[in-house]
């Protein structure tokens, strides 16, 4: 195997014998030909673009497809080759491509030997390093946090036809021989259709669950029995609610599930009681003491350990071997049955050691906007300096304890803007408020990184200034491919001066490293002395 996906990946390089993740050889493969595959369908369903062949529901299929394929979604190998049969099946479906045909667009496995000699080739081209091949990854990185944002849009109803079209141009793009020109554009259109895209979740949420509220959040335990719901799916929790009315059955969000208590559709049901722990990799450790079933929507799940592995269940986009999988049904309902039955033979959850505080959610677009003479009274008296976006993931690794300390040392004139699981590193440190403005306002899920854009674009609005003018610093944290596509639309708005960490991804190649810094002024992470000092110019720490 050759994988470089994530923040994760083994020396800052790649994954070669078995990912961090925990993904072995053959379920990295197993990507790598679906990926392959969903190029040859797209090359396919465009080629027959305009005619009555043209399949536009075989763009959700690809997008579906390669949401899988991100870290710590699906390592169920047996729903991996389904995916790949059903992928052949489509593909043949469709009329040749003709004389624009690509290998993907005709290979065809005969066993799966075959499969895994295609996937040992895919892996040897992934190590070659030199610009071209850092750029095609860069490029699918993007797609892939793409097809993730819209596969939430489109579970809810909202699709977009020129999106899945760019999905599939660009895969297709990614198997030609374009040049490092051609492939950077691709790259920044990327963004810009993940702009696009990102807007178009914000409002299959909105209209579904109505505009976030701002929320405090409990983080105690009660004396029932209770489900634990984590990933990003917010139409599953919603079922689940609905089917644990009455049951005596508490249900607890974790995770990036933690901004559904700012949604007026779930304030209805007196069972959603409050979020249990913290960030994704925090898991293994925090599921053992649940003691109820979990439920895994999306990513990220990590290798369950055995003290819980009896009561995981995936659904959607995840997958584990030998974990139940709780399916849909055409009319889209799921059976949450099994969770429910089992939740009422557990013991109520333990506390953490985080548990106490109460946590603030809910402070997307619309929320900030109805406060937004108040914010911009702030500014223009100086009781807000500056705001930080301190958005994306978090993770396991020790040197992350730099976000805390990056958090604690802003000035007390200072706001963090935030989306995604990064928060768990400090929303739940006492920061205060300025002028009853909470210091660290979360838009929510890294699903929800729109209403930064959309915040910043309020605030350039009422100053009269471009988003580089205002007074807004970027240090945020990646993991996987949903941040990098944040990245790139963030690019492709024009943004620069963005500091990421805590490492920068194995797959750019120095050539292409040097082209984001000369261009846009990418630069990793420091020290907190050093990175404060550049950030929050003429600050005095804490």
């Amino acid at each position: 195997m050759f994988c470089n996906q994530c923040e994760e990946t083994a020396r800052g390089c790649a994954c070669t014998v078995s990912g961090v993740c925990g993904k072995d050889a053959e379920t990295a493969g197993l990507h790598d030909v679906l990926i392959y595959l969903c190029a040859g369908i797209a090359a396919r369903n465009l080629a027959a673009a305009g005619t009555e062949q043209e399949r536009p529901e075989v763009g959700t299929f690809i997008a579906t497809a390669l949401f899988g394929t991100l870290t710590n979604v699906n390592f169920d190998r047996e729903r991996l080759k389904h995916l790949i049969r059903k992928a052949i099946a489509i593909r043949d479906l469709l009329p040749s491509a003709g004389q624009d045909e690509l290998e993907a667009s005709t290979w065809t496995p005969k066993d799966d030997a075959e499969i895994t000699a295609k996937a040992g080739a895919i892996a040897s081209e992934a190590a070659i390093d030199d610009d071209i091949h850092s750029l095609r990854s860069l490029l699918l990185a993007g797609l892939k946090g793409l097809a993730a944002y819209y596969h939430h849009a489109a579970v809810l109803g909202y699709t977009d036809e020129s999106v899945t079209e760019f999905i599939q141009r660009a895969l297709i793009g990614r198997l030609r021989e374009l040049s490092a020109d051609e492939l950077v554009g691709l790259t920044m259109e990327c963004g810009s259709v993940g702009v696009r895209t990102l807007a178009l979740l914000d409002r299959a949420n909105t209209t579904t669950f109505g505009h976030p509220e701002i929320t405090f959040v409990k983080t105690t335990v009660g004396d029932r029995a209770g489900i634990l719901v984590t990933g990003h799916e917010l139409g599953d929790l919603l079922q689940l609610l609905e089917q644990t009315r009455g049951s005596g059955i508490d249900v607890y969000t974790h995770g990036e599930m933690l901004p559904a208590h700012a949604y007026p559709a779930f304030k209805k049901y007196p069972q959603l009681v409050g979020n249990y722990g913290g960030a994704w990799w925090k898991q293994t450790e925090e599921f053992a003491r649940f003691n109820g079933p979990v439920l895994v929507t999306t990513n990220c799940i990590v290798p369950p350990k055995e003290t819980y592995r009896d009561r995981i269940f995936t659904t959607g986009a995840a997958g584990f071997p030998g974990i139940p999988h709780i399916g849909m049904s055409l009319d889209g309902r799921k059976d949450f049955s099994p969770l429910i039955e089992r939740a009422k033979r557990a013991s109520p959850p333990e506390p953490l050691e985080s548990s106490g505080p109460e946590l603030t959610t809910g402070c997307a677009h619309q929320a900030v906007g109805a406060i937004a003479d108040s914010v911009v009274d702030a500014i223009k008296k100086g009781a807000i300096r500056r705001f930080v976006v301190m958005a994306g993931c978090d993770g396991r690794q020790p040197e992350r304890e730099y976000y805390t300390e990056f958090a604690q040392a802003l000035p007390k004139d200072t706001v963090i803007l935030t989306a995604g699981c990064a928060k768990y590193r400090y929303n739940a440190l006492d920061l205060g408020t300025i002028g009853g403005i909470p210091r660290v306002i979360d838009a929510g899920q890294c699903n929800d990184s729109y209403s930064l854009v959309a915040i910043a674009q309020q605030l350039a609005g009422a100053f009269g200034v471009g988003i580089n003018d205002l007074p807004i610093s970027y240090n945020i944290a990646w993991y996987e491919q949903k941040a990098v596509l944040v990245l790139l639309a963030l690019l492709s708005l024009g943004v620069k001066d963005i500091t990421l960490g805590p490492r920068l991804p194995g797959f750019l190649s120095p050539g292409v490293l040097n082209v984001l810094v000369e261009k846009f002024g990418l630069r990793k992470i420091t020290t907190v002395d050093e990175d404060m000092a550049r950030m929050v110019p003429a600050a005095t720490a804490g």
